[in-house]
């Protein structure tokens, strides 16, 4: 299992190629998310990953420890998942910083 930064989470973002989902409750998602990202709570999202093994998952949950530990199982299972390192709140902190 691969793990990726939060500035290196908004480059996937930018490139648009990657398959990004938020692990976090559909509220937290509507309040704010990653460009690009789609919500699969993590217990639904086995359907979103169905003829995907070959491409590269990047998973995000609030702090981190969620999408690295569903990370573990799909790689487990033959798919290319990346969690990122400090979850949501990095990414959210990262940008923050960019902007001032």
């Amino acid at each position: 299992m691969e793990t990726i930064s939060a500035r290196e989470l908004e480059r996937y973002a930018r490139e648009g190629s990657y398959l990004i989902i938020d692990l976090r409750s559909e509220e937290d998602y509507r309040k704010d998310h990653v460009r690009g990202a789609i919500n699969v709570p993590r217990g639904k999202f086995r359907a979103e990953l169905s003829g995907r093994r070959g491409d590269t998952v990047i998973l995000y949950c609030d702090r981190g420890a969620l999408s690295m530990s569903v990370s573990r199982e799909l790689e487990k299972q033959g798919y290319h998942a990346k969690s990122v390192v400090g979850g949501f709140r990095a990414y959210r902190e990262q940008r923050k910083a960019r902007i001032l």
